[in-house]
């Protein structure tokens, strides 16, 4: 009797089949720049003990927009005077999709503005609202993380979302150290275009203009006001130094009279 060896059946090596990347879209108009600008008061306001001073400020907010088939888009910064900022910072981009009729914030990095807390987050929110709402307020904003790095500063993160939630988000968080946070989808018809006018007023070029004569106006009624109390000064000093010559004289004169009376008293 032969025994019959059965092969054994070799181990085929399955490899689980990776999908391939998505590759990232290219978005167009990637060197569009602010094309149209006005200009920002940002008003007093008491001193925060986080940001520090907040004195009287003007800045210049700058917008620009492009249309096309696929996509259209809003690209809004603001611009310090004497003072430059990163490439990521004070800029807002609103994206809306006509494919998937979405519309979309950047940049991925997050809003970051300088000064801080000064109401100009709220107010480029509310410019993106206003724009889509305008045309497309039945696409949808689709939901996004937050940027942990906010949730390392309290006051950062309770600001952060005050200024979400005025505009209409939702936004929630899965940990309790309020680290892991997000927006969810919203219509851009039920967003919020509002932002805090004791904070930031828009300046147009006529009161821009009114305001700048009435500053040299003033400056000019100081500078008279200037002169005319330099020139009191001066009569005063004239007047101080006659006034020394006088006593200085009379000085001289009593000691005289004095030394004589004396030489009279002596010699009698």
């Amino acid at each position: 009797m032969t025994d019959t060896q059965t092969p054994e059946s070799p181990e085929v090596a399955v490899e689980a089949v990776q999908p391939p990347a998505a590759e990232p879209v290219e978005l167009p108009w990637a060197d569009v720049v602010p094309e149209h600008f006005k200009m920002l008061r940002l008003l007093p306001l008491t001193v925060d003990r986080a940001t520090g001073a907040r004195p009287l400020r003007f800045v210049q907010f700058g917008r620009a927009e492009r249309h096309g088939r696929d996509y259209s888009l809003l690209r809004m910064d603001i611009q310090l005077p004497a003072q430059k900022v990163r490439k990521d910072q004070n800029r807002l981009e609103v994206w809306a999709n006509h494919q998937t009729r979405t519309v979309s914030f950047g940049p991925e990095s997050g809003l970051s503005m300088e000064p801080l807390n000064r109401g100009l987050g709220r107010f480029l929110m509310a410019q993106a609202v206003i724009w889509a709402q305008r045309k497309w307020a039945h696409y949808r904003v689709e939901g996004a993380a937050l940027a942990s790095k906010d949730g390392l500063n309290e006051d950062t993160r309770l600001r952060r979302d005050h200024t979400l939630k005025t505009q209409g988000f939702t936004v929630s968080y899965t940990d309790a150290q309020h680290m892991k946070g997000s927006y969810a989808d919203v219509q851009v018809g039920e967003l919020i275009a509002t932002w805090n006018g004791d904070r930031v007023q828009v300046v147009e070029i006529l009161d821009a203009a009114n305001m700048l004569q009435l500053a040299e106006h003033n400056l000019q009624e100081q500078e008279v006001k200037l002169r005319q109390q330099e020139e009191r000064v001066s009569k005063f000093k004239r007047e101080d130094s006659g006034l020394r010559f006088t006593i200085t004289c009379l000085v001289a004169f009593a000691v005289f009279q004095a030394g004589l009376l004396i030489w009279i008293a002596t010699h009698r």
